[in-house]
This record gives C-alpha cells, sequence and structure tokens, in this order.
C-alpha cells in the first residue's frame, strides 16, 4: 500500500491498482487519480470536502463516498453512504474501519460537528478533526501508521503530543498542516518525533508530493 500525502488534509493511497481518496478539501491543489475505488470524507467542513474536488475526481464514474450525516447533509447532492463509528465498509482492495463521531471542539461558541475516523486496511489511521484513538485488539498490535494532525484552531501541541502517546503508533506522519508558517511546521514536526521515537516508532516527515509505503 503506497500513501501520497497531498497539501494539508487529504491523502491519496493506492493498493492493488486501485486508489482512494482521503478528504480532498480546499487547502488541496487538484489533483487526478486513476483507478479510483472510493472517497473518503471525515467531516463538512471546506479544508476536507469541495464540491470541485468531488466533480473533478468523480468525472462520469460513479464510487462509493464514505462521510458521516453531516456530510451528507452539507453536500445532498452527493450519493454518500453514511457511516459512524463502528461501521466498516470495502471499497475494492480497501477495508474501511470507522471510528470517532465528533469533531474536535473548536470552541464552546461553535457547534460540534460530525467527524469520523478512518482505518484503511488494518494499516493507516486517519482521525480526521479528532483526537480519537482507534480501537485495537492485542492480536492486531500497535497502529502501523498514524497520520497526525499537526495544527489547526482546535489543538495545541500538547494535545498532539498527548494524542501519538496515546496510540502509539510504529510510524507516524504530520497531516493538517498548512495553516503552519515553515517555522510552525518544523516545531510540530519536532514535537510529534519526539514523542513517536520514545515509544519506539518512526516519525517520517512528508510534505505534499511525497509518499510512504506500508507493507
Amino acid at each position: 500500500m503506497i500513501v501520497t500525502k497531498r497539501e494539508h488534509a487529504c491523502l491519496v493511497i493506492e493498493h492493488e491498482g486501485s486508489a482512494l481518496v482521503v478528504d480532498p478539501g480546499s487547502f488541496t491543489a487538484p489533483f487526478a487519480v486513476e483507478n479510483l475505488a472510493a472517497i473518503v470524507v471525515t467531516h463538512e467542513h471546506g479544508d476536507h470536502v469541495t464540491p470541485e474536488h468531488l466533480d473533478r475526481l468523480l468525472a462520469d464514474q460513479t464510487v462509493p463516498l464514505f462521510a458521516p450525516a453531516g456530510v451528507a447533509a452539507a453536500h445532498p447532492s452527493y450519493p454518500w453512504q453514511v457511516v459512524e463509528a463502528g461501521d466498516r465498509r470495502t471499497a475494492g482492495p480497501f477495508t474501511l474501519d470507522f471510528s470517532g463521531g465528533q469533531h474536535a471542539v473548536i470552541h464552546r461558541t461553535i457547534p460540534v460537528i460530525d467527524n469520523v475516523g478512518v482505518m484503511v486496511n488494518g494499516a493507516l489511521y486517519y482521525p480526521g478533526d479528532s483526537f480519537t484513538v482507534p480501537p485495537r485488539t492485542a492480536e492486531e498490535g500497535p497502529v502501523p501508521v498514524l497520520a497526525v494532525p499537526a495544527s489547526a484552531p482546535w489543538l495545541k501541541v500538547a494535545e498532539v503530543m498527548d494524542y501519538v502517546e496515546a496510540v502509539a503508533p510504529l510510524r507516524t506522519f504530520p497531516t493538517h498542516e498548512r495553516v503552519n508558517s515553515d517555522a510552525g511546521n518544523a516545531m510540530a514536526n519536532a514535537r510529534i518525533r519526539l514523542v513517536t521515537e520514545q515509544h519506539g516508532g518512526e516519525f517520517v516527515p512528508l510534505v505534499a508530493g511525497d509518499t510512504l509505503t506500508i507493507d
């Protein structure tokens, strides 16, 4: 399985000749994929989903679109398959396990919206805008790869570090970092690396266009 990081919160995951797109939003430059199997949207915020991205990626084809109820309500013209925590779905070679349920609190005056995290093929977990710890059994072992939100209006770096510590994955890489300056990204990456390595993991400082192979 090969993960390509796009700008900000978007990931393209390729496996067995098919592609899965996660969270194609407004901070992500237009891109194309071949053999699209499905699109996952974790929540309705514009930096995670836009009609422009959806229309371009879908073109004349029909593929499953997975998202929580809030996304389906915000973009009702698309044929969403609504998912929530505990659901498992398949699309081509991808098995998708959803968890969480709510966006992290931004401020007490701002309503909390739906958000799901997604585990892809038991190997890559992406929490959307949350600090959801994915459920794992002892037999499954540690999360192989965690995409870590690095900067957002709803987090501070201490919470990011606590999150990495709670999940204790084998590898991490940063996501949701477009709102940072270069200096801010360097600081966030250093903190994520520190906690990852403290628990015996490896930090991979992916930027847009970089890829990571997951065995």
